[in-house]
């Protein structure tokens, strides 16, 4: 779903659109994979007075609307990224850092044969692969 449907989807749902939530959601648009402190410091450089507990709760409420999605790209906070993205699952480099984003048929053979023999239905957005990217591997 585009960020121009924010508020049809609020007023379906009985909601009002805030500067807040339209301001968060933007903020997931403009920076593709980013944690809850990386979506607050860049809503804050446009309304300072937003705090860090109206963006996790915006994005709880934008998530349960459909608007975006998130994965666990470490240890710490979620990464969030809007979801009219096509899937797809994320390489993290555990020497730099790098996120980067392969296909879903890459991860397709394993998809099927987790369900094929447990039964298992793979959410191919919420995999996240760590390892070293060619970067790092090159400078050992």
């Amino acid at each position: 779903m585009s960020e121009t449907s924010l508020p049809d989807i609020l007023r379906a749902r009985g909601l009002r659109l805030t500067a807040q939530r339209q301001l968060v959601l933007e903020a997931v648009h403009e920076l593709g994979h980013a944690t809850p402190e990386q979506l607050h410091t860049a809503v804050r450089e446009v309304a300072a007075g937003v705090n860090i507990t109206t963006i996790y709760r915006t994005l709880e409420l934008l998530e349960d609307l459909g608007l975006v999605t998130h994965t666990h790209l470490s240890h710490g906070s979620p990464t969030y990224h809007p979801v009219g993205e096509d899937q797809h699952a994320h390489l993290v480099c555990r020497g730099c850092g790098a996120v980067s984003e392969i296909e879903p048929e890459v991860l397709a053979p394993l998809a099927r044969d987790l369900a094929r023999e447990r039964g298992f239905q793979l959410d191919i957005g919420h995999v996240a692969l760590f390892g070293t990217c060619g970067d790092c591997g090159d400078a050992k």
